[in-house]
């Protein structure tokens, strides 16, 4: 496929592929355990594949989906050799990506004519949120953009002093209030601020409780619903931070969150500490909401743009 053959921005592919190494290594080592000792792809090799797939978090649904596609071309194609499974492999998982992230993000950017750009994120703690809107303040600030952060999760001191931290490094303003404080109120003072200096995004953190989806509803609601006395339409995005180390619990997490509120685009944080990466293609499949961002490692930089077709090159290369 030619968009493979694209040039990809070294610094960053490097980091990409560094921080996928766990997830291909561990896939790869089960799919030539799969296919080992065989030259056609059979029943055997689709089950094994199946297995394959499941274990390293895509999850059942888009596995089955990735089997049927698979299928469908041994029925079109009369045989395929194991030597070509892996190129399939990687196309068909690039056109599952593609079906629900379109286009080709490439740069930390926002909508044209929409300021202040509102993005609340949500997710549970733990999740590495805080962290993620610190690293895309730094990202957007880099771009020239004026960034102010809003701690609206004020049900933990702690959201709020980690927060702080952030804005002290990446050097933006921070809106905060004491520590249970009502959260759309927190929302409302750092849009009002935001519209006062002219910021260009405003990114709004939100409390992660689960334990009760009801309260959580009622509350994004309410912050949403605070934030529209400002701006209109805000939140322009509402992004959702889920721990791809999680593997599954990343599912149940998107599921509680999903119903909770209308969420229009993810993060997937922390994949370069595990091998299971393969959350990423199952979790936009099953979910149909983009990848937005996805985090490869520590530093400032490593918080990247999700690029599918960068990301299926680092887990086939």
């Amino acid at each position: 496929m030619s968009f493979f053959k694209n040039i990809f921005s070294s610094e960053k592919k490097e980091s990409l592929d560094k921080g996928l190494e766990k997830t291909k290594t561990s896939f790869f080592t089960k799919l030539n355990k799969a296919v080992a000792g065989k030259s056609k792809v059979d029943d055997d090799v689709l089950d094994n594949l199946e297995e394959v797939l499941v274990t390293s978090d895509v999850g059942v649904n888009t596995t089955l989906k990735v089997i049927e596609r698979i299928e469908e071309r041994i029925a079109k194609d009369k045989y395929l050799g194991t030597s070509e499974l892996n190129e399939i492999l990687r196309e068909e998982i690039a056109a599952l990506l593609s079906e629900t992230n379109s286009g080709e993000a490439t740069e930390f950017n926002i909508p044209e004519g929409q300021r202040p750009y509102v993005i609340m994120v949500v997710g549970v703690n733990g999740v590495g949120k805080t962290t993620t809107i610190g690293k895309l303040a730094y990202q957007f600030k880099k771009q020239g953009l004026n960034v102010v952060l809003g701690a609206a999760d004020t049900f933990r001191a702690a959201a709020i002093d980690q927060l702080q931290v952030w804005a002290d490094r990446v050097d933006v303003p921070i809106i905060k209030q004491k520590m249970g404080s009502d959260p759309a109120s927190v929302a409302f003072d750092t849009l009002q601020s935001a519209v006062t200096t002219n910021a260009d995004v405003v990114i709004i953190d939100t409390a992660g409780r689960l334990h009760n989806k009801v309260n959580l509803m009622n509350e994004l609601t309410k912050v949403k619903r605070v934030m529209q006395k400002v701006v209109e339409n805000a939140p322009h995005d509402v992004l959702l931070v889920l721990d791809g180390s999680t593997g599954q619990n990343a599912f149940e997490q998107a599921k509680q969150f999903t119903a909770a509120t209308e969420v229009t685009s993810l993060a997937v944080t922390k994949l370069d500490g595990t091998a299971k990466g393969g959350v990423v293609i199952g979790i936009s499949d099953q979910f149909q909401i983009p990848v937005k961002y996805i985090g490869v490692g520590e530093t400032m930089e490593d918080l990247q743009v999700f690029n599918k077709y960068e990301f299926v090159d680092s887990f086939f290369k």
